[in-house]
């Protein structure tokens, strides 16, 4: 039995971590209902494969929105789910649950968070703050007074952080991640082409062709829908350069923030930022020359960390593990 736990509560995607065992499981944040008595259907997997397919008696949703809890019971529900899976539906001790959020998130949610793990079964409940745990999850050395740089690119929001002994200096958090950035690609297959595509078609337009520059070849793919003048299903071809144009205006606001960040940051750690460069984490952090775009807009070098996807995951168990060590970078609550 699991006395501790780390969940990446992601608006995506949730990873759940223990010590000595590490991740033992990632499914999608998702949860079906039975839509006359709000009963739990699904979760997790099972519940992603109904999105955009259930009968009007299931509804399938993410009840994480932009980072934070949309659904305060339904979020309650799959928090248990998770915690059942890792320490036994049956156990004599309660575990300490440690969930990593977004830097920008208000008291009111945060308070939404703690409440969520202690009534899902947890005896203690800590945060992490989400550029924290990326850069913990990344390898950096964030105790020193030197400054390091993060970018996490998540689901549901983009975290931009200066940290230095142990905590944030500077930082922005924006709402705009993968989920808007599929929400901006569906959106201009529609005006362009006149054909529907649901978010899990848009997801996989931007895994398999997404670009944030010109690439020297042109990838191209064949897209599904239904025509929204006809009604009909029909199929269109779809570029990366479409991609590239759909996404403009939400890379611009991430781009934005970054700059932000930077022109607040204090002259003696931007020279360290400036020596080390920038480390991009998160999923959607992976879309193709998003880290040379960001060298090239700020002028700051900018690397993508290994396994940018499970950084944060991974440095939310590490803060877990050393919950002494890592007290000034952690928000906790005692049930």
């Amino acid at each position: 039995m699991a006395r501790r736990i780390a969940i990446d509560l992601g608006t995506t995607n949730v990873v759940v971590s223990i010590p000595k065992k590490g991740q033992i499981l990632t499914e999608p944040s998702v949860v079906a209902l039975e839509a006359a008595n709000n009963k739990v259907v699904a979760i997790g997997e099972e519940a992603k494969k109904m999105l955009g397919r259930t009968p009007e008696s299931i509804i399938a949703s993410h009840p994480m929105r932009d980072g934070v809890i949309a659904n305060y019971r339904i979020t309650q529900a799959m928090i248990r789910h998770f915690i059942n899976k890792a320490a036994g539906s049956i156990r004599f001790i309660k575990p300490d649950v440690m969930v990593s959020i977004p830097a920008g998130i208000t008291s009111t949610e945060r308070r939404a968070v703690i409440d969520a793990i202690t009534q899902a079964g947890a005896k203690n409940a800590y945060l992490i703050k989400e550029p924290v745990a990326a850069a913990l999850g990344a390898g950096i050395p964030i105790n020193t007074p030197s400054g390091n740089m993060m970018i996490d690119i998540g689901g549901g929001t983009t975290e931009v952080a200066v940290i230095a002994l142990g905590d944030i200096v500077s930082s922005s958090s924006v709402r705009v991640g993968g989920n808007k950035i599929d929400a901006a690609i569906a959106s201009y297959i529609r005006k362009k082409h006149n054909l529907v595509v649901g978010e899990q078609t848009a997801e996989e337009i931007k895994i398999r062709i997404g670009t944030v520059m010109p690439l020297e070849k042109e990838l191209s793919m064949e897209v599904s829908g239904c025509n929204a003048i006809t009604g009909l299903p029909e199929s269109v071809i779809v570029t990366s350069n479409d991609v590239m144009s759909s996404v403009r205006e939400e890379v611009a606001i991430i781009l934005n923030s970054v700059k932000s960040v930077l022109q607040n940051t204090p002259p003696e750690l931007a020279a360290d930022v400036m020596d080390k460069g920038i480390v991009m984490t998160g999923g959607t952090s992976q879309l193709r020359h998003f880290s040379t775009l960001m060298s090239k807009v700020t002028g700051v070098p900018c690397q993508l960390a290994d396994d940018p996807l499970y950084c944060v995951a991974r440095g939310t168990l590490v803060a877990v593990e050393k919950l002494d060590a890592f007290k000034r970078s952690i928000l906790w609550s005692y049930k």
